[in-house]
């Protein structure tokens, strides 16, 4: 990996980016989030490039966004993998939001608000936390099971030092989490028609 790879992209508060936006020098907003996440609630204006199709296309996104981007996710941690990968690319000027969406609503900035779902890591700790449940509870009868909730406490162990989550990128392609606007050619679309 190169150093723009392993680098970590600048940080922008919720404060600084409220003052961009209110002043008219908006940067591209792009949330990397799921569609379900992107759909309960986001940030007007902001557009919705999942994490995992950023990375497939990065190369090609690269060409349809501005020189100031701004990253959003939940929390920060996939907005700084997306920002490592389009800084792989030659993309300048990359901020991170510094807390993400839950700074962004802390500081009671404007949100677009639609129909409330679970978001991601709230369903990485559904599943994980139920295999345990069941594989210990499971292990009374077939003791082999007990490596099964061993497994997920190394997964989530690996998770937490590596800041990713296989876990989570599986469920992220489930259908609940997928939206109609998820697709290459309708996002390349909304960033050449400069709308959200």
């Amino acid at each position: 990996m190169s150093t723009s790879e392993t680098a970590r992209p600048a940080t922008l508060d919720a404060t600084a980016l409220r003052e961009l936006i209110d002043s008219g020098r908006s940067p591209r907003l792009l949330d990397v989030r799921t569609p379900a996440e992107f759909e309960t609630v986001h940030i007007p204006g902001a557009y919705n490039v999942p994490l995992d199709l950023l990375r497939e296309h990065r190369e090609e996104l690269r060409s349809h966004l501005d020189e100031d981007v701004v990253l959003i996710c939940r929390s920060g941690a996939r907005a700084t993998q997306a920002g490592q990968a389009l800084a792989g690319v030659g993309l300048p000027n990359l901020k991170v939001l510094d807390g993400g969406m839950l700074a962004w609503q802390a500081a009671n900035a404007p949100v677009k608000q639609g129909a409330p779902r679970w978001d991601l890591e709230r369903q990485v700790r559904l599943v994980a936390g139920s295999i345990v449940l069941l594989s210990v509870l499971g292990s009374v009868f077939v003791p082999g099971l007990k490596w099964v909730a061993g497994f997920i406490g190394a997964g989530l162990t690996f998770a937490a030092v590596t800041n990713t989550c296989a876990m989570g990128m599986l469920l992220s392609k489930l259908p609940y989490n997928r939206g109609a606007s998820c697709d290459l050619d309708t996002i390349v679309g909304q960033l050449r028609g400069g709308r959200a």
